[in-house]
Formats: C-alpha cells, sequence, structure tokens
C-alpha cells in the first residue's frame, strides 16, 4: 500500500480488510479516511474523547453517573496515546479515520491525526458504541433503517438532564431507531444484553415525552424515515459527552469525528451480558 493514496481505499476495500489490525494500519498510513461502520464485524467500535488531566477526573465522574449514555471502557494513563487494555499496539493519535478538535467549545479542526495537539497531559477515554448491538440485532433481522439506508443514525438532544459532575453538564442525548410495535420486545431484549453498549431502549413512542419537536430535523446524524405502523425508538447516545463539551469550553478538547471510531481487538462477545 506505499504508493496508493489517501483517496484509493475504497470502503468497499476496507470492508475486505478482515482484522482490526490492519484496518488501524490502513488508517494510520491514511489509505483510509471514511466512517468504520461495518468494518471488521465482530469487533468493538469505541467513542474517543481526548481532554487534559485537570478535566479528567471530573469528566469520568460524569462518565459513571451518567453509564448507560456513557459507558467507560477504557482511560489512559496522562500523556500515553496507548490504549492497553483494548488494543496495546494502537496509537490513539493516528488510528482514528477522523477526528474533531476543539478549543473553548468550539471546532477549529477536523483532522486525520491529531499528533500536532498531543501533550503530555492529555488523558484519552473511549466509551461504548452502539455498532455492537446493531450488529446483534442485524443477525435478528431487525436491521436499523440507517443500516439499511447506509447514512448515520439520528440523534437527538432530549429535556432530560444528565447528573452532573463538577463542569460537566448537559442534556441526555439520544439516538432513535424505527420499529414495529410487535418487534418492540425483541429489540429490548436483544440491546439490554449489552449494557457497556447503551443497553435497552429508554423510550419508545411519542418523541415529545423527551422533548423532540421533530424527527425529521436531528441535532446530529441524518434523519431516517418511520414507515406506516412503525413507532420511534430512543437509545442513550454516546453523543452526549460531546453535548456536555460544548458546554464546558475547555481549552482544549479532542473526541472522533461522528461515524469514524477506534476499531478495538475486543470481540462483541465479550460484551454479551445474558440476563441473570
Amino acid at each position: 500500500m506505499g504508493s496508493r493514496t489517501v483517496s484509493e481505499l475504497s470502503f468497499e476495500q476496507a470492508r475486505r480488510l478482515a482484522t482490526p489490525q490492519k484496518l488501524r494500519r490502513a488508517i494510520r498510513s491514511r489509505h483510509y479516511t471514511g466512517p468504520t461502520a461495518g468494518l471488521v464485524p465482530g469487533y468493538v467500535q469505541a467513542n474517543l474523547v481526548v481532554l487534559p488531566q485537570e478535566l479528567a477526573e471530573h469528566f469520568e465522574q460524569f462518565c459513571r453517573r451518567n453509564a448507560q449514555a456513557c459507558p467507560l471502557l477504557e482511560v489512559t494513563a496522562p500523556g500515553d496515546p496507548h490504549p492497553r487494555q483494548s488494543a496495546p499496539e494502537a496509537d490513539l493519535r493516528t488510528d482514528l479515520p477522523r477526528y474533531r478538535v476543539f478549543r473553548h467549545g468550539v471546532q477549529v479542526a477536523q483532522a486525520l491525526d491529531i499528533s500536532p495537539w498531543w501533550r503530555e497531559d492529555l488523558v484519552a477515554f473511549l466509551l461504548g458504541c452502539s455498532f455492537t448491538f446493531e450488529r446483534a440485532l442485524v443477525r435478528a433481522g431487525l436491521v436499523p433503517r440507517h443500516v439499511e439506508l447506509g447514512c448515520n443514525v439520528p440523534m437527538y438532544r432530549t429535556n432530560r438532564p444528565c447528573q452532573g459532575a463538577g463542569p460537566f453538564q448537559g442534556p441526555l442525548v439520544v439516538s432513535m431507531r424505527p420499529y414495529r410495535p410487535e418487534q418492540l420486545e425483541q429489540v429490548r431484549q436483544i440491546t439490554a444484553c449489552y449494557p457497556r453498549m447503551h443497553g435497552a431502549p429508554i423510550h419508545a413512542g411519542d418523541p415529545a415525552a423527551l422533548g423532540i419537536e421533530d424527527l425529521a430535523r436531528p441535532d446530529y446524524g441524518d434523519p431516517v424515515p418511520l414507515r406506516e405502523g412503525e413507532v420511534p425508538v430512543f437509545w442513550a447516545c454516546g453523543v452526549t459527552p460531546q453535548a456536555a463539551l460544548e458546554q464546558v469550553r475547555c481549552e482544549l478538547a479532542i473526541t472522533h469525528s461522528p461515524g469514524c471510531m477506534f476499531v478495538t481487538d475486543w470481540r462483541d462477545e465479550e460484551f454479551y451480558e445474558p440476563p441473570a
């Protein structure tokens, strides 16, 4: 791949990379810079948040107090870009396809490599991602609408406040997938088995109960249609900490770009927790 350009590796070509290590090498060399949904199926993908050490303790408390929206998978040591539990040979500065860089709450860059911003006081947080339970839904024949349409899941700010920690406050953000009423119990049972990947839905039915005025206008992601007889089903969403970060306005924060996740070496089944 040494002579290829950044744009030469298409999504279909990336799908043929069979292991997380091969995909991360393609990302690190910038031969692949696109979304990660659907790549190396069976392996856990994670949301990324990077903050200065002075805010890390409060952010970790925020995640633990709002665990369904912000399920903590791993926290790195200050200045260490290597996720030693989930993928020891990986580098969080280079191994995600795209990043968002914020200064004082304002996005100042979308980057392919965050090495220029990396500092010895930065702490990285990896959070659980709904891709794991979505693959379980697909296996059960309950394909989420955004997967069917090949777009991003719609996400909405709600009227439910998160439990705050230090400067971190903000609304719960939810993702939405439409299903028929007779499918709801199976959907709930499947997703509840992945509590560290957002778990079961928090609400189904009237979006106004969550303060959502218009499903056709998501705050993040892409709108998807509800077909006749379907109801919207809502899950706690990993964008929740990004909404909190916007309010904190810390001097530096880095996150993954939507849909461009960190692919770990963990298998989905390692996070399967059947009900007792």
